[in-house]
């Protein structure tokens, strides 16, 4: 019976492995091309800010798009920076206040940090590994059509367990990443992962010279 079982195990395995990298390829090949038809609903939208300006730049964006096609949104920070989430707080009840939303339709969660600045890497490991659980949990418990990043650490893992769920079959996340202003000459870590691993839909950079150093990119202009 266990011989069986092994035999039967060591005949399925091959084809999963298969399936799976079939799934990679056509993952790959899908995004970033236009969607088939204009959605009729919201998009659920998972929004990540950052410490460092990052916060800055990303609701410097979030203001220019349309509020009735991004909804709900998610606004995602780390377990330590609760300023980033006050500002996106503020912003959302000032349209409340304004009467561009009638509902509240923003919600705002923490994630656990790969990496404290200063903590050594072979402790990080440990917190890396809680970081990318945690984030896997999230994007599991919002299923977000729509992610926004632009550079933060805590985009990696969330962006990850996104494109997890899509070679499985589990939901769809368009990922549209927007690296910093203040990344001239060199892509930061978080943008140089996402952009080698092919895990964006759309990558933009800001300045003319990253787009010739790294072709698949698109040169959005300065968007600050």
């Amino acid at each position: 019976m266990g011989l069986d079982a092994l035999a039967a195990a060591c005949c399925v395995l091959p084809v999963l492995i298969s399936l799976l990298a079939v799934r990679l390829v056509y993952v790959l090949w899908r995004s970033g091309q236009p969607s088939a038809g204009s959605p009729t609903a919201g998009l659920r939208c998972l929004i990540v800010l950052g410490s460092g300006g990052h916060t800055a730049e990303m609701m410097n964006i979030v203001t220019a798009v349309q509020k009735d096609r991004f909804t709900p949104r998610y606004y995602v920070a780390a377990l330590t920076d609760n300023m980033s989430l006050q500002k996106a707080q503020v912003y959302e009840q000032s349209l409340i206040q304004s009467g561009e939303e009638t509902i509240k339709n923003a919600h705002f969660m923490q994630i656990y940090r790969s990496r404290e600045v200063g903590q050594s890497y072979i402790t990080s490991i440990a917190t890396t590994l809680l970081a990318t659980l945690h984030a896997m949990w999230l994007v599991v418990r919002i299923r977000p059509q729509v992610i926004f990043c632009n550079g933060p650490g805590t985009c990696f893992p969330l962006c990850v367990s996104a494109f997890i769920l899509k070679v499985l079959g589990l939901g769809w996340s368009s990922i549209f990443y927007i690296e910093s202003i203040a990344r001239v000459k060199k892509l930061s870590l978080s943008g140089l992962l996402l952009y080698k691993l092919r895990i964006a839909d759309q990558f933009f950079v800001q300045w003319p010279q990253l787009q010739q150093q790294y072709p698949r990119a698109c040169y959005a202009d300065r968007l600050m």
